[in-house]
């Protein structure tokens, strides 16, 4: 009995395995089209990257980014690409205000919101924590606080359109690495914050989704070296 269940245990591990990894992707294009979207940090990188994304499905697209100069072309380029409409508003994160004004921009030129994409971040340095605390401050309002603001405004539209969050995470903020303390720091608030916040969702049974999207080391030019 017990040499077949090494046998067996192993076995049925691989078969549910190879069902789960084989399952049929759900997913279709067109269930994006037409959709209200908010991109924040969309005028390079990874956001603009899902702002181009999501155009090619024919969302309607309201990005955000301090540069306004890219945040013109990024739209631009969305609307070439097929964008049911585009549009953007240009600011910075560290200003609370400024972020529930995002979202009081959607409810206004799009009449409502299917998905708040959070991607933003400020920038840090790549190196030993140098102990400014000030520094660490700064980037938990633009990297987290931020994004609970903009997630607290976004509520109401969201569970009305039973829509879904997307927050840009990093294995930062499930690991602890050297020479990102007050990035990983971010990361880790916002892990505990969405994942707490799904679990209450389920709870009460909110029909919203939460995606936390946990990248590698990516080079965006955020983080500077020292």
């Amino acid at each position: 009995m017990g040499r077949l269940q090494k046998i067996l245990i192993p076995f049925l591990g691989l078969v549910l395995a190879f069902w789960f990894y084989s399952a049929r992707e759900n997913f279709k294009p067109e269930m994006l089209k037409g959709k209200r979207v908010i991109v924040t940090g969309a005028s390079t990188g990874i956001g603009e990257q899902m702002a181009y994304h999501l155009a090619r499905m024919g969302s309607h697209i309201l990005i955000t980014a301090r540069t306004e100069a890219k945040l013109q072309k990024v739209v631009e380029r969305c609307l070439e690409l097929g964008a049911a409409s585009a549009r953007y508003v240009s600011g910075t994160m560290e200003d609370m205000a400024f972020a529930e004004h995002v979202v009081k921009e959607a409810e206004t030129s799009l009449g409502g919101l299917d998905m708040l994409i959070l991607n933003h971040v400020g920038t840090s340095y790549f190196g030993y924590f140098n102990g400014d605390v000030g520094h660490v401050r700064k980037l938990l309002e633009i990297n987290f606080l931020s994004y609970v603001a903009m997630t607290t405004s976004a509520l109401p539209m969201l569970k009305e359109s039973e829509g879904s969050i997307v927050v840009v995470s990093s294995m930062a903020g499930k690991v602890g690495f050297p020479f990102t303390v007050p990035y990983s720091a971010t990361k880790f608030a916002l892990d505990g914050f969405f994942s707490s916040l799904r679990q209450e969702f389920s709870i009460q049974s909110v029909n919203v989704s939460i995606t936390l999207c946990i990248l590698g080391f990516i080079d965006t030019g955020k983080i500077s070296a020292v």
